[in-house]
């Protein structure tokens, strides 16, 4: 092999394997994905060590993909749950799971996932360095925290977040701006409090060209967290948000001297007429990175529902150049998600992807749409079935209701506009009531 990340094969005009693939799937020429590529405007996330990986590429002009964050923590304990959640978020089409896990043996989960799962696997080290030392957090040293993240390499991990944009001018700042709800980043809260107590830089910041020769040596991209993210509507688009955005920014920049590719991590919470304005600031002081987001979350006022929140923020967010969209379940600021939670937030966010790259114009979106047209003009109850993004739902539904004839549904019966329709058109007597 003579490169050593799908970014530096890209800026030497090599076509890997890794982008035949995604090119394929996105319906685009290798030359032009390579060329994205290579200008860091797409990743393809793919550690050298992830062997069953079926790569993906993750970028503004591809199509929307979607993160699943799942995990163990010490309230719930069941890996066996948490692997029926990877194995179900696979089958609905997620192409990304991130690892949250924050009790019990880590790492066993976390290589199993780099063994078995296609999807891309990211991890967040800082959770697991308070779990692997069992130590109080200001005693965890700056090496401690490098190791972790050299750890997470070795066991296979794709992509992974580093909260490395909160130093100590942009922890000043936060303090400086009087928050609603302070950090809401339980990464970001993590090194703030660090740093605080211990009095030093952050040593992600600090050793930033030590973890860019670790993600090189594995080909692990890098997600730039985004410890300030906003986390509620009164915090969107503040000094303090803006301030770890130019940070990362030039970060960026550090990162791909080194072939190291890069995405960035966004908001959080924000109202629906500030979402095209932040999409379109990272893009210019990021430079065209990926950019990650969680929702946005357009509203803070319904728990039990905050898929649909996220889900109104993501389709605005991905049509306005984000790339990646991290799932938020009905239990959003409740409680860990059960199976249930795991699907409902995945339908919301492949709904929200889908309704971006039909706006984006993105090869092949709307011709699922066209397909799913013709199937109800058709009254073809089997195919529309088939095509719908959750069948299960679709065949379930139908079937609670059934209709007193097969071509309709109980909502319309012979008042059907389409069955009406069409026979009209053939020429045929239409007469509803004496049917």
């Amino acid at each position: 092999m003579d490169y050593t990340t799908q970014m530096d094969a890209a800026k030497k005009g090599i076509i890997t394997e890794q982008m035949e693939i995604v090119a394929k799937k996105e319906f685009i020429a290798p030359e032009t994905l390579r060329g994205l590529v290579a200008e860091g405007k797409v990743v393809i996330p793919g550690n050298k060590r992830h062997t069953c990986l079926d790569p993906n590429g993750i970028g503004s002009m591809l199509k929307t993909k979607i993160n699943v964050n799942l995990g163990t923590s010490r309230d719930c304990k069941d890996m066996d749950m948490e692997l029926e959640k990877v194995r179900d978020a696979v089958n609905m089409g997620a192409e990304s799971i991130m690892d949250l896990s924050s009790f019990g043996d880590t790492q066993k989960f976390r290589r199993r996932l780099t063994a078995e799962c296609p999807a891309i696997i990211g991890t967040v080290p800082i959770y697991d360095a308070v779990v692997y030392y069992h130590k109080p957090l200001k005693e965890i040293t700056s090496e401690e925290w490098l190791k972790i993240v050299e750890m997470h390499a070795q066991d296979g991990v794709d992509f992974m977040t580093i909260h490395v944009g909160i130093n100590k001018n942009t922890a000043q700042r936060f303090k400086d701006a009087k928050r609603l709800t302070n950090i809401v980043s339980r990464g970001g809260s993590i090194i703030f409090a660090w740093m605080e107590m211990t009095g030093q830089e952050n040593p992600f910041y600090e050793h930033f060209d030590r973890i860019l020769n670790i993600c090189s040596e594995y080909d692990i991209t890098l997600s730039l967290g985004d410890a300030c993210r906003p986390g509620c509507i009164a915090d969107a688009g503040d000094i303090s948000q803006i301030e770890e955005l130019v940070t990362l920014g030039e970060l960026t920049k550090r990162a791909w001297a080194k072939n190291v590719q890069v995405m960035i991590e966004g908001p959080g919470h924000m109202p629906l007429n500030q979402i095209e304005a932040n999409m379109k600031i990272q893009q210019t002081i990021c430079c065209g990175a990926p950019f990650y987001v969680l929702g946005p979350i357009v509203t803070d006022v319904a728990p039990g529902y905050d898929h649909i929140t996220a889900a109104i923020g993501g389709a605005i967010a991905a049509a306005s150049g984000a790339a990646f969209l991290c799932y938020v379940t009905p239990a959003e600021h409740l409680r860990l998600p059960d199976v249930d939670d795991v699907k409902e937030g995945i339908i919301a966010s492949k709904i929200a992807a889908h309704a971006a790259d039909i706006a984006k114009g993105i090869p092949h979106a709307a011709q699922w749409d066209y397909e799913m047209s013709s199937a109800r003009k058709a009254l073809d109850w089997e195919k529309m079935f088939s095509l719908s993004m959750d069948p299960e739902k679709a065949r379930r539904y139908r079937a609670q209701a059934k209709p007193e004839k097969e071509d309709t549904c109980s909502m319309c019966g012979n008042f059907c506009a389409v069955k009406n329709m069409n026979r009209i058109l053939d020429g045929e007597i239409v007469n509803i009531y004496d049917e």
